[in-house]
């Protein structure tokens, strides 16, 4: 069995900068080796997973160009320019938004009609069923109480039974809790879920994607697989003790989203290092995760001219650091035996 090779992108609002950036500085390299401009990074992986932001981004890059179906139609430049250009749109409130939410306190942060426009430019009617490779994009399902999985091949979408549009999955992967309200997604068949961000329970998805390809024809386990999981960096700065231990709910809102969105993607770090280990196959894994934020501001909405430059030189920095970068692109090389399911 030839290995499986997986792209895994955490969520991070508009930290997806950093691994976009880190994904440009790839998808560049394989066209330098490959001698092919057009080279694109849905050719090299045969499976994908993102929350949130990185939802967003696997979409992207699973897009099937108009001209031809079986053609990716952004480029890794094109994923990232979606924040680039659009960040203050996206992260954009009115003053009366402001007024009404007071700050965000009684309503989310930002209205939805700035991603969502954004989402419609880039994905217009494309469905889930249309993207290009097996792919595994999370959330949350408050309604009934559930994470709820948008798998492109899911056997279920054939015949639209349980299609869904790309921008409602995009929006519902990126609904995140107070800063945008929760996305009611439809079906092409019209059944609705109430959908949150994934990155509430899976804020890094390789363990998803682990468990999906595992699953998969042939039953591939850590030798069969190779993972390439990317980060946003994390907000490191410590929290007092003497501050946290008077704070109230509004007090700890902030707080525990981004406490519980980092420990889960670091928990997920630590039982895919402890997986592969197990099997000896240590270097089947690949996380790249900056070390560090430099000038960049940690919060996920800071969408300024200023933070989304210090966050593209993140993700530069990072690319042009990691150790793994050659053995990415050599095992990304090598022949297919793409991901089937039953």
């Amino acid at each position: 069995m030839k290995m499986k090779k997986i792209l895994s992108i955490d969520g991070g609002g508009i930290r997806g900068i950093i691994p976009g950036q880190i994904l440009v500085a790839l998808e560049a390299k394989l066209q330098e080796k490959t001698g092919n401009p057009d080279a694109r990074i849905a050719e090299y992986f045969d499976f994908f997973a993102g929350t949130s932001t990185g939802g967003i981004l696997t979409c992207i890059l699973l897009c099937p160009s108009a001209d031809d179906p079986k053609k990716a139609r952004f480029s890794a430049k094109e994923a990232v320019d979606l924040y680039v250009k659009n960040g203050d749109k996206i992260f954009n409130s009115t003053i009366w938004h402001k007024l009404r939410s007071i700050g965000g306190v009684v309503e989310e942060k930002y209205a939805a009609a700035g991603i969502e426009s954004c989402l419609q430019e880039y994905f217009g009617d494309i469905k889930l069923s249309q993207l290009l490779k097996p792919c595994i994009i999370t959330s949350y399902d408050i309604q009934n109480r559930e994470t709820k999985f948008f798998a492109q091949h899911d056997q279920k979408l054939k015949g639209d039974v349980a299609d869904f549009y790309v921008r409602q999955v995009a929006r519902s992967t990126s609904a995140a809790p107070t800063y945008f309200e929760t996305e009611l997604i439809t079906s092409i068949s019209g059944q609705s879920y109430a959908c949150v961000d994934g990155g509430v329970f899976a804020n890094n998805p390789s363990l998803c994607a682990y468990s999906e390809v595992r699953n998969s024809v042939g039953s591939p386990t850590a030798k069969d697989m190779y993972v390439v999981s990317i980060g946003t960096g994390s907000q490191d700065a410590p929290y007092s003790y003497e501050k946290a231990k008077g704070w109230g709910e509004i007090g700890w809102v902030k707080p525990v989203i981004d406490i519980m969105m980092s420990g889960a993607a670091e928990v997920t770090n630590y039982h895919m290092i402890k997986m592969f280990s197990a099997q000896n196959h240590q270097a089947n894994y690949v996380r790249i995760q900056p070390s560090s934020l430099g000038t960049a501001n940690p919060q996920m909405d800071d969408a300024s001219d200023q933070n989304i430059q210090a966050l593209l030189q993140v993700g530069t920095d990072t690319a042009q650091n990691c150790a793994e970068m050659d053995d990415i692109i050599t095992v990304l090389l090598q022949g297919e035996d793409p991901v089937v399911f039953e």
